[in-house]
């Protein structure tokens, strides 16, 4: 079910603008002062990430990036949930994966929205050409890693079928296979409550459009 990249969803070079911008940044470096320097070179970076995003946000997708967030248990903590490591600590830098170990009733890296654990990360990463790990860059690697396992095209047309979290269910281990239980034997949300979110987020989605 691996599938790669289609070699025209490949990132295009950042935009002229946001080319400008950063040198504009850089030539009055000397007076920003540090706190505002990097929130000015974050926004820089995540405008960099819009421009060059390999997949397209519709609304069907972020209904299913949401979805994924509350199995994963980062949705209620907001933007916050891109800072979360395993087991619900915060790490500060969005400029690379954390790669912190942590150990609870499980030992494990897995950091962000989405838990990517360090090799995961590093290969989507690769793939997409994503210099940070900032909420546009952790957003495209999840749909990387959908497009990967064959589904994003299903979800599209077809919604959040259980034979879709079947098969996520091989990377995400708080999604169900088709008994009901995780992949990795670990806690997992069941599939009728992950369809509920699904829907009930992609209607409001479409109201706010």
């Amino acid at each position: 079910m691996r599938r790669h990249l289609p070699s025209t969803s490949r990132p295009t070079p950042a935009s002229g603008a946001a080319t400008a911008l950063g040198l504009l940044l850089l030539a009055a470096g000397s007076l920003v002062a540090p706190s505002q320097g990097h929130e000015a070179a974050e926004e820089v970076s995540s405008a960099a990430a819009r421009s060059t995003a390999a997949y397209a946000i519709t609304p069907q997708r972020r209904a299913l990036l949401n979805t994924i967030r509350y199995a994963e248990g980062t949705w209620k903590q907001g933007q916050a949930g891109y800072r979360t490591l395993y087991g619900g600590g915060r790490f500060q830098s969005l400029e690379r994966h954390p790669e912190i170990v942590v150990v609870k009733r499980y030992t494990s890296a897995a950091a962000g929205a989405y838990q990517f654990l360090p090799t995961t990360w590093s290969e989507a990463a690769s793939k997409l050409q994503l210099a940070s790990f900032d909420p546009e860059s952790q957003d495209q690697a999840a749909l990387y890693l959908v497009d990967r396992r064959g589904m994003l095209e299903h979800i599209d047309q077809q919604g959040l079928t259980r034979e879709a979290m079947a098969v996520l269910a091989r990377e995400w281990a708080s999604f169900p296979n088709l008994a009901g239980r995780s992949a990795y034997g670990q806690p997992v949300k069941r599939a009728d409550e992950l369809q509920s979110f699904y829907s009930n987020n992609l209607k409001a989605l479409a109201d706010q459009a």
